[in-house]
């Protein structure tokens, strides 16, 4: 089971009337500082916050009228949960998220308002799986995965149809990389729709599980992530990691220093709020800026959901 391009258009076609065409946008003083053009992707201006409200609706078309009466499910960090809260509230239906005691507060606050049940459990994959399965179980509700999906990959992908589409000279694209669905996706549909364009993933070093894995060809499935970007500590998925080995010319990672200084470059220049997770891209070109001059980047921008009662920049 694939991605195509034919896949993530259809996605875009589906999904057109929920979610934003969100701006690409670029900064002059962040220009000099990069040292090269960077076109920003705001996904943090999407609904719900995040570029996963694509994915959670594109899923939830998918399914039947019988299967949205039962209820969908998943277990999130944060912002799958809420882009699936957000999108079940629009088809009619309930949905039930299980979120690990040490989820951000704004996004679990998040996922209640769109309506979702959030049940809470011990902050480990086999803990979230666990009480999952048995929320499944009970419910009747259909499990709707995050990341590692074709119909999440493909509505993910859509990203990166509107940003050739608003820019056609973009040459290269950095993309965070967690469970790897938008990596993927945006992948799968940058490589159809233009070749030549670099595709390189942006991920923290204390959550390295996609670097490791497209270095050595075997795909890590148990870690111990160690970073502020709570929404890239995901393992990276399966048919995730296949695209990336086939599509993904690099990975970069970024320490946690990197992370909160991009935050407050961006923050301060570009007078918008940026979460950890989605701010990776431009760390990642202030690191490593000889990969970038002459070029013309586009950085994603994938979320701005900020715990702002506990600011990591202070």
């Amino acid at each position: 089971m694939s991605v195509e391009l034919r896949d993530i258009d259809a996605a875009l076609a589906r999904i057109r009337a929920y979610v934003h065409e969100t701006p690409l946008t670029t900064h002059a003083s962040l220009n000099v500082l990069c040292g090269t053009e960077c076109w920003f992707k705001a996904e943090h201006k999407q609904k719900g916050g995040a570029f996963k409200a694509r994915g959670a609706h594109h899923a939830l078309t998918r399914l039947s009228p019988e299967q949205l009466a039962c209820g969908v499910a998943t277990h999130s960090s944060g912002n799958h949960g809420a882009a699936l809260a957000l999108a079940a509230s629009r088809f009619g239906t309930r949905a039930f998220v299980v979120m690990p005691s040490n989820a951000p507060r704004p996004k679990r606050e998040a996922t209640i308002a769109y309506g979702a049940t959030v049940i809470e459990c011990e902050p480990t994959l086999a803990a979230r799986e666990e009480t999952l399965r048995a929320c499944v179980e009970q419910t009747g509700a259909v499990f709707v995965p995050s990341y590692d999906h074709p119909d999440i990959i493909a509505g993910q992908g859509t990203v990166a149809i509107e940003m050739l589409r608003q820019n056609p000279e973009l040459d290269t694209l950095v993309v965070p990389v967690g469970g790897g669905g938008l990596l993927g996706g945006i992948s799968v549909a940058a490589k159809a729709l233009k070749p030549s364009i670099r595709v390189i993933g942006a991920e923290p070093e204390g959550a390295n599980d996609a670097k490791r894995s497209l270095e050595s060809g075997v795909r890590v499935t148990q870690h111990h992530p160690d970073t502020i970007a709570d929404g890239l500590r995901t393992t990276l998925g399966e048919l995730n990691f296949a695209l990336i080995q086939r599509y993904v010319d690099d990975i970069i990672t970024v320490s946690d220093p990197q992370i909160i200084d991009a935050m407050k470059l961006y923050m301060s220049r570009a007078k918008e709020l940026v979460e950890p997770s989605g701010i990776v891209g431009l760390a990642a070109i202030l690191r490593k800026p000889d990969l970038f001059v002459n070029s013309c980047v586009g950085i994603v921008i994938s979320g701005g959901n900020v715990d702002l009662e506990h600011p990591v920049w202070l």
